[in-house]
């Protein structure tokens, strides 16, 4: 049995103060949850102090973002060893508007989730469509090569330290959701490459999240197709309630 896992992607939201007012309002209906992992993704800034405000509760910590070397002459970039130091165990990697806006492709992604385990960090690998891909019925296709390209080289005890989200791009922040067939469809077909990739148990055992204007109204029935294992939730995890049914909505 996939223990449900629900991260907030907080984005580029939330000083540090606006951070520990959200984390404060989430922990204190969240702080012992064991039936969900929750995971809680502020910007790089504040990270030590969400950290901190979460120690001694179920509440996890992940960044957003990392680059793949372990140190070096990369003006404004983070390493996975930093990011562990301040007690993350998660790193969102290859979200959507990484691979649009900075240009991130699938093997920058691998190597990326490569440097993540060496770290000791679970990736949160990022895949998903365009709207384009799904109206000309490439869905399949585009995720499929960026499932293959971004685990690639990945052993199968890898992968079951590795979750999976997926997000198709034309449902991330424009209020839009894919059906709970639509969404359940294509996490179906991960497995399947998966099993491909590596075998039936690493194809089971992958937790695989679905992303794309999630909301406490519509959580608990995409959440309760047999293969999303929970969410990354974006706009609706900067308001605590609204986080706090989402994971509910897990259960």
């Amino acid at each position: 049995m996939r223990k449900p896992i629900v991260a907030g992607n907080w984005k580029m939201n939330k000083t540090v103060a606006d951070a520990l007012k959200l984390v404060d309002g989430i922990k204190q209906q969240l702080k012992d949850e064991s039936k969900v992992d929750v995971v809680l993704c502020p910007p790089f800034t504040a990270l030590a102090a969400v950290g901190e405000a979460i120690k001694g509760t179920k509440i996890d910590l992940g960044a957003q973002n990392m680059h793949a070397e372990k140190s070096g002459a990369f003006t404004g970039e983070v390493a996975a060893d930093m990011i562990r130091e301040l007690g993350c165990h998660y790193v969102i990697l290859g979200h959507s508007e990484r691979r649009q806006y900075f240009k991130e492709s699938d093997e920058i992604v691998n190597k990326k989730a490569k440097a993540a385990l060496a770290a000791g960090l679970i990736p949160i690998v990022c895949v998903g469509e365009l709207l384009a891909d799904r109206e000309g019925g490439k869905t399949e296709a585009v995720v499929g090569t960026q499932v293959r390209g971004s685990l690639a080289g990945l052993s199968a005890n890898d992968m079951l330290k590795t979750v999976i989200a997926y997000e198709p791009v034309w449902a991330i922040g424009t209020g839009k959701t894919a059906s709970p067939a639509q969404a359940q469809e294509v996490h179906a077909f991960i497995r399947k490459v998966l099993k491909e990739m590596f075998d039936e148990t690493v194809a089971q055992s992958v937790r695989i999240q679905y992303g794309g204007s999630v909301k406490a109204s519509n959580a608990k029935e995409l959440f309760g197709q047999p293969d999303i294992d929970g969410g990354l939730i974006g706009g609706a995890a900067l308001e605590a309630q609204s986080f706090i049914d989402i994971v509910r909505g897990a259960l």
